[in-house]
């Protein structure tokens, strides 16, 4: 097929030297596509490098504590991937003998492995005839075959996943998939397209129909919550101070906060004393850190947060060394503050 042949015709002069790319070996292939999840590869590489460093098999991630791995993914985002990163290292090494699954198929029943993942490694390790299905090669389908159904439906992902599975290089379906993911990624960008030189221009539906900024059509997602969170940080004469660790189920699961109090709406000093003042007996006092909201963008809600620093005299046993704070894996909405805030 002309459009799968001219891809890989691309990939061959214009593919990317990128360390994943000299190995077929399941674990690196497995590490790199989770990590770069929702990332791009410029602020990924450096962590795939440091989980190679300090895991270099999937025993060695299995064996890790978690509060390890959390500490090293800090700064990536979506928590739930290390959670769901750790945990499959623990079943592939101790319920797998160390082996990962060699089918798209059962690579589907590992937790935090996709649709799209599962067609990585299956055809990049393994040789198997699926086609991927990312960001970059969406757009690349719909520009090139001018297809306006939205991205982001259950009835858009079969209309691409058919697409990419009629256009897969059936030979080579590991140097097809690179090679589209890689084009989407450097030539059929979101923006600044780089039609002049692109080998598909000719025959691209977008291209010659003006459609390039237009495709993919991608429907609105829900306006984001609001929420207003206040962080206590609370400080001793003998430099300490508290976390705790969020549990249940949600982003940050697993990662440490200073104590968070939620409100439905901006909270005042006065208000906000007369509280800590009902649950705290020894003399206090309590200052705002940022007088503006530091607002926290997620995909779902944007976190209006405020820092309060709480001066006491002592802490409780259960408090933490001020010079341990560094050891504790945080979301990184604490880690700015923890570099911005001077706590000698």
């Amino acid at each position: 097929m002309v459009f799968s042949q001219t891809l890989t015709n691309w990939y061959s002069i214009n593919k990317r030297d990128l360390p994943w790319r000299n190995t077929v070996e399941p674990y690196r292939i497995w590490l790199s596509e989770i990590i770069l999840q929702q990332t791009q590869i410029k602020q990924g590489l450096p962590y795939y490098q440091a989980f190679v460093n300090a895991y270099p098999d999937v025993k060695k991630l299995a064996d890790a504590p978690q509060d390890h791995v959390l500490k090293l993914w800090q700064g990536l985002g979506y928590y739930s991937r290390a959670r769901n990163l750790h945990e499959t290292a623990k079943h592939v090494a101790y319920n797998l003998n160390g082996n990962f699954p060699d089918s798209y198929k059962d690579l589907l029943k590992l937790k935090g492995v996709g649709d799209y993942t599962a067609s990585a490694i299956a055809s990049i390790c393994y040789n198997e005839k699926k086609a991927v299905l990312d960001g970059n090669v969406y757009r690349v389908l719909s520009r090139y075959f001018g297809v306006d159904e939205p991205i982001n439906t259950s009835k858009g992902f079969k209309v691409f996943k058919a697409l990419a599975q009629e256009q897969l290089d059936s030979n080579n379906p590991a140097n097809y998939n690179q090679a589209i993911m890689d084009f989407g990624a450097t030539q059929c960008t979101p923006k600044k397209v780089q039609c002049n030189n692109c080998p598909l221009s000719e025959s691209c539906v977008a291209y010659r129909k003006d459609l390039v900024d237009v495709l993919p059509v991608k429907l609105k997602a829900k306006k984001p919550k609001k929420k207003y969170y206040n962080f206590l940080v609370y400080l001793s004469t003998d430099n300490k101070t508290f976390l705790e660790q969020r549990t249940g189920k949600g982003i940050w699961k697993g990662l440490y906060q200073f104590p968070l109090l939620e409100t439905e709406k901006p909270i005042t000093h006065t208000d906000l004393k007369k509280q800590i003042a009902n649950n705290q007996k020894q003399a206090f006092d309590l200052r705002l850190f940022n007088t503006k909201d530091i607002v926290h963008k997620l995909s779902h809600q944007h976190l209006h947060t405020k820092f309060w620093i709480i001066d006491v005299q002592e802490l409780s046993e259960n408090s933490i060394l001020i010079s341990e704070l560094k050891n504790y894996p945080v979301p990184v909405l604490i880690e700015k503050f923890i570099e911005a805030f001077n706590f000698s």
